[in-house]
């Protein structure tokens, strides 16, 4: 495996000068990998009902991963922010659990190499975050990194739930088939790192999930599932997620049950139902303001209660 190169050019560095500087902890020294894909979910940004999370879950476990470095948490991390779990045991302050941002190594069950970065978004040094794994993406010879993410959206629980793409790279967005949105939004960490990959030459790209806005606050596994799928079409690389997938058709038929008791609410569905099936061209804010849409989270509050009374 090839040292560290620096992020302004591709001389190789001391890798202890390196880790140092970037504040990188390794547990394995060279782990042995070839052309990993790098998917990236970091909390504490847009994943509406925690789709992204649960489906990189879902991947990480199928790929038996393994920590082999963590991000020194006083550098990139807030604790005030972001403040550790005091674990009481009958008023003995038995642990406490901090928020790290780690990479984890594993393999797919079709024999692909796959590397994780998972843990919180960093609170501070951002462009320092992503130089650093920048370059030691450069270092493990990673060969594509894919970053997971979903958002509330106008869209209903009664069609598959639709994926949009972000990218620096025409190629990279010319190689799949998600809706393309134009829109000027915050941006988060993988956004960040999908410019400084780019910079090195490894193609890199977002895979968002659009999540019905009335249940964004609950788990969607319909989402979780779309991006399984879609991270099967960039990368080839393919779960079952047998469970995640029986629970999109139980979630499916009680959400039924709920909006067929609710004549207000399945005249919203047939009205969001129409905007999805309009053309990708047609999908966008003038028309969803065009519709008369119940509050999101008055539904959801609905939801739960009719969830409640489930067996």
């Amino acid at each position: 495996m090839s040292e560290p190169t620096s992020s302004g050019d591709d001389a190789p560095v001391d890798r202890t000068q390196f880790d140092r500087e970037y504040g990188i902890e390794r547990q394995v020294g060279d782990p042995e990998l070839h052309e990993p894909v790098l998917i990236v979910m970091l909390t504490g940004w847009i994943d509406a009902a925690g789709a992204a999370a649960a489906a990189a879950d879902q991947l990480a476990r199928a790929c038996e991963s393994s920590p082999i470095l963590s991000f020194d948490d006083d550098m990139y991390i807030d604790y005030r922010a972001r403040r550790p779990t005091m674990e009481l045991r009958d008023g003995l302050n038995t642990n406490l659990d901090w928020a790290t941002i780690e990479m984890r190594a594993g393999r797919s069950p079709g024999g692909r190499d796959v590397l994780f970065l998972v843990g919180p978004e960093p609170d501070m040094a951002w462009r320092r975050f992503g130089r650093a794994v920048s370059t030691l993406a450069v270092e493990f010879g990673v060969r594509q990194m894919v970053a997971l993410g979903a958002y509330p959206f106008a869209a209903p629980h009664t069609r598959p739930a639709r994926l949009s793409v972000s990218s620096p790279s025409p190629d990279v967005l010319a190689s799949v088939s998600f809706a393309r949105r134009s829109v000027d939004v915050p941006a988060g960490m993988a956004g960040v790192l999908e410019h400084a990959l780019h910079a090195r030459k490894i193609p890199a790209i977002g895979i968002w999930a659009q999540v019905p806005h009335y249940i964004s606050a609950m788990e969607y596994p319909a989402a979780s599932v779309a991006l399984l799928d879609g991270v099967d079409e960039v990368t080839g690389i393919s779960i079952d997620a047998l469970g995640l997938r029986a629970e999109v058709d139980t979630q499916r038929a009680r959400l039924d049950r709920m909006f067929a008791e609710k004549p207000e609410n399945e005249a919203m569905l047939r009205q969001l139902e129409e905007l999805h099936d309009l053309a990708p061209s047609q999908e966008d804010g003038e028309v969803v303001e065009e519709l008369e849409l119940r509050s999101g989270d008055e539904i959801a509050a609905e939801i739960q209660e009719f969830f409640k009374d489930q067996p």
